[in-house]
This record gives C-alpha cells, sequence and structure tokens, in this order.
C-alpha cells in the first residue's frame, strides 16, 4: 500500500469537487491510479487526453508509483 497526495485542476477539480487528496492505493503505475480514480469519481476524461506530473515533472503513463509521490493530474483547458 502507497500513500500519495493527488492533485486536481479545471473539471476533474470540478468533478472531485476538491482539489486535492491524500490517498492509499495499490496502483502500482500512474495509469493505475488514474483508473483507480476515475472509477471512485467518476472523471469523464479519458487518461490519453491528461498531462501527468509526479514530483514536478511530467512523467508517462507507464511510469512506476512510489510511496509519498505527489501527483497532478492536468486536463486540456481554454482560454478566453
Amino acid at each position: 500500500m502507497k500513500t500519495v497526495q493527488v492533485q486536481y485542476y479545471a473539471v476533474l477539480r470540478e468533478q472531485r469537487g476538491a482539489g486535492s487528496d491524500e490517498l492509499n492505493t495499490e496502483a502500482d503505475s500512474l495509469r493505475a491510479l488514474y483508473d483507480e480514480l476515475r472509477a471512485r469519481y467518476g472523471f469523464s476524461l479519458d487518461a490519453d487526453r491528461l498531462r501527468v506530473a509526479v514530483n514536478s515533472e511530467f512523467r508517462d503513463w507507464a511510469a512506476p508509483l512510489n510511496d509519498g509521490d505527489t501527483v497532478v493530474f492536468i486536463p486540456p483547458v481554454a482560454g478566453g
């Protein structure tokens, strides 16, 4: 079991109803973590539409998830 910090922005923040979580997870990759959260919170975006960063560095979805990581899911944003 790992404990990770997760931050949400834009539509994910709206759908979650919070900007961050501290979670216990058995996920072994960033993709597995997002899939777990998507099932839990009903996120509407596929992982392929997001960028993901771990400890302030962009990562590939297959990157391993480690205890103590801070994960940020970054959806596409539109400005005006």
